[in-house]
C-alpha cells in the first residue's frame, strides 16, 4: 500500500519515526525470524511507552510498547517503523486487533508490510477502529528494515560487504599477512557490526588459511556472534558452507556479513550481491601487496559509475570508515 497523500506528516511525526527507526536496532538480530521493529506511544510530547521486537520474534513491538504504557496508551499517538501486524498467531493476537482496543487515536507508520497476511490490512483494521492512521514513506524505517524488505522482494538477505584496505588497496602483504592493516578501534567497530548480521561469511580460502573465530568479541555482546558461513565446494565439520553467492537464498538470517577475502568479495559483486559496501581505511601504503578484489566482470568504465552513494564517513583512530549505499535501494 502507497503512503497516503494526505495528511502528511509534519516535522514531530518525523523526529518520533527516526527514533523509532533507532530504537529497532535494539532487536536486531536476535527478533529472527521476523524483523525487528521500533514503536514509540507518545502522548502530549512525552513518551508513555516503548517497544522493539523482542528476541525469537515475540512479542512485537507494539504489544511490548502498550504494556509498558498501560492505561496511558488512551489518547496517545503510535509510532511505528512497520505497519502492525494483521494476521493471529498461535504466538499472539495481531498488533492492529491490540491497538484497535488500546484507545490510541492516532498512528504513524513508517513502512508498509509486504507480508500478504498483513499487506494494507494492519491499516485497514486500525482506521476501522476509527484511529487516524497515516503511512509515510520514511527512509530511516525502510532502511532498519532492510533485510526483511530484501527478503521479501529477492529472496535473499540483506548483503553488507566489508573491506579493510591500505590506502593503495591491498588487503594483505603478497603471503597473505593481514594482521593488523587496522587499528584497535576499526577492528571494534567491525565486532559492532557483526552483531547486526545473522550470518558471517568468508571465503574457503581465508578459512583454510586463517580459521578466522568470526565471532563478537565486545563485552557484553558475545551473544550476538553470527551463524558462520563459508562459501565452498567442500564440507567443514561445524560450519554451514554453501558452493556460490547465489545459494545465500538459503540461509535463515535477514543480513549477512561478508568478510572477504579479494575472491570472495569479487563473487558476491560480479553476482551483483552486495547492498552496502563497508570500507576501512588505513593510512600506510604496502605496494606489492594482495590486492582487494579480483576481476568482477566489468568491462567499461561507464558501468562502474552511479551504483554507489557514500552514506557515512567517520574516523575510528587512525583509519577511515566508509559506508557506501546502492543507489535506489531501499529494501
Amino acid at each position: 500500500m502507497k503512503p497516503q497523500p494526505n495528511n502528511a506528516p509534519g516535522a514531530e511525526d518525523r523526529r518520533w519515526l527516526d527514533a523509532a527507526a533507532r530504537l529497532a536496532l535494539r532487536g536486531r538480530p536476535l527478533a529472527r525470524p521476523n524483523p525487528s521493529v521500533g514503536a514509540l506511544l507518545v502522548k502530549d510530547g512525552l513518551v508513555v511507552g516503548r517497544g522493539w521486537t523482542q528476541a525469537g520474534g515475540r512479542p512485537h513491538a507494539e504489544a511490548v510498547a502498550l504494556a509498558q504504557a498501560g492505561d496511558a496508551a488512551k489518547g496517545a499517538t503510535l509510532y511505528v517503523t512497520l505497519e502492525p501486524c494483521a494476521h493471529v498467531s498461535p504466538r499472539g493476537p495481531s498488533c492492529s486487533s491490540l491497538l484497535a482496543n488500546s484507545g490510541i487515536v492516532r498512528a504513524v507508520v513508517g513502512c508498509g508490510d509486504p507480508d500478504p497476511r498483513t499487506a494494507g490490512r494492519g491499516l485497514e483494521t486500525l482506521r476501522a477502529a476509527g484511529i487516524d492512521t497515516l503511512l509515510v514513506d520514511h527512509s530511516p524505517s525502510s532502511a532498519s528494515l532492510a533485510g526483511y524488505l530484501i527478503r521479501a522482494r529477492l529472496g535473499r538477505p540483506h548483503v553488507t560487504l566489508k573491506l579493510a584496505l591500505s590506502l593503495d588497496g591491498c588487503i594483505a602483504l603478497t603471503d597473505g599477512s593481514s594482521r593488523w592493516i587496522t587499528g584497535a578501534e576499526a577492528r571494534a567497530h567491525v565486532h559492532a557490526r557483526r552483531a547486526l548480521a545473522g550470518a558471517i561469511l568468508v571465503g574457503g580460502g581465508t578459512w583454510r588459511a586463517d580459521t578466522p573465530r568470526l565471532n563478537v568479541r565486545l563485552p557484553g555482546l558475545q551473544d550476538r556472534s553470527p551463524e558462520r558461513v563459508v562459501l565452498t565446494r567442500g564440507s567443514i565439520e561445524g560450519v554451514r558452507t554453501i558452493a556460490a553467492p547465489e545459494d545465500i537464498a538459503t540461509l535463515d538470517a535477514l543480513y549477512l556479513y561478508v568478510e572477504g577475502g579479494a575472491a570472495t568479495a569479487a563473487a558476491f559483486l560480479a553476482s551483483d550481491l552486495v547492498d552496502r559496501l563497508e570500507i576501512y581505511r588505513a593510512p600506510i601504503l604496502i605496494g606489492n601487496g594482495l590486492p582487494a578484489l579480483r576481476d568482477i566482470g566489468l568491462s567499461d568504465l561507464a558501468e562502474a559509475h552511479g551504483r554507489w552513494h557514500r552514506a557515512e564517513t567517520r574516523i575510528l583512530g587512525p583509519d577511515v570508515y566508509e559506508r557506501y549505499e546502492r543507489f535506489g535501494q531501499k529494501g
